[in-house]
């Protein structure tokens, strides 16, 4: 009898974007086993975008896409995803989900997909940073006060290989003062299918894993270690040029503005051969309590 591999977190990441198709345009997503109190921004925002996707046509990859975090997502409850398809033109489709627990919306998500055309060229260059081989992984950085401290959050698998190139907020205090700038490297941390969404859907749901950071380092206080309430109001992403998620990416954030119990974030993602293939925008509630 041949011994069946137990599947990585990876293969669990995959499959949680493999939507399960209950109707025409509407699908359904459950969470990990061991999720936190509420889902993870990232998972929801991937998932709808795998449910637009899947009403599109493949040659025509998503470049665009906005969304609301509306409500607090229940772990324990699968997720029904409601495409709309807006509408169908002949370079653009347009397409509106909404995700729904316990009969209230808790997510929606606009995203627009477009055949691929060709037209003026230009782009930022990239920050020269460290190589990320040169970099400590995640595990490396956690002390083993951090890891007595953050508890089984600390030892948690994680399906995305996140290398820092300014210092973990998490760390700050240990190791002095941190860059206002929150720049890593990131791949999935294993080889994804050659499907192109769901390479997209994967940098969607590594792309809610730090901006926010880079908020809260400006001000000098930092998740984890200072009395910190925080969740995702409104995320948008801009697909650029084509990329592979199981590929080192460098995800360079800043923050321009916080005002009102409100932060706001700017990502770009670059390739490693420097080409910008995405960029992000999130503002965040967060809330310092004294």
């Amino acid at each position: 009898m041949t011994d069946v591999a137990e599947p990585t977190v990876l293969d669990r990441l995959v499959r949680l974007l493999d939507l399960e198709r209950v109707e025409e345009d509407i699908f359904r997503g459950v969470s990990p086993k061991h999720s936190p109190v509420r889902v993870f921004g990232g998972q929801v925002a991937g998932q709808a975008l795998v449910a637009a996707g899947r009403t599109v046509p493949a040659d025509r990859p998503v470049h665009s896409l906005h969304a609301y975090f509306i409500r607090g997502g229940d772990p324990a409850v699968p997720i029904v995803y409601q495409v709309d398809r807006i509408r169908d033109g002949r370079s653009f489709t347009t397409r509106r989900v909404v995700a729904v627990q316990h009969g209230k919306p808790i997510f929606s998500l606009s995203a627009s997909f477009q055949l691929v055309e060709s037209g003026v060229e230009h782009a930022e260059e990239m920050p020269v940073v460290p190589d990320p081989e040169t970099l400590p992984t995640y595990s490396e950085l956690m002390s083993p006060q951090l890891r007595e401290k953050f508890g089984p959050w600390a030892q948690r698998p994680r399906p995305i290989d996140v290398r820092y190139v300014s210092e973990p907020a998490w760390r700050s205090r240990e190791t002095g003062p941190r860059d206002a700038r929150n720049q890593v490297w990131m791949r999935a941390d294993g080889v994804l299918p050659d499907d192109p969404l769901t390479h997209v859907c994967v940098l969607a749901y590594a792309s809610d894993m730090t901006l926010l950071d880079a908020v809260l380092a400006r001000h000098g206080v930092y998740w984890g270690v200072d009395n910190v309430l925080g969740a995702s109001l409104d995320h948008a992403m801009w697909f650029h040029r084509p990329f592979r998620a199981d590929e080192w990416v460098l995800y360079d954030c800043a923050s321009p503005s916080a005002s009102g119990g409100r932060g706001l974030a700017t990502g770009r993602f670059f390739s490693r051969d420097g080409r910008l293939i995405a960029t992000v925008v999130q503002e965040g509630m967060l809330r310092v309590i004294d």
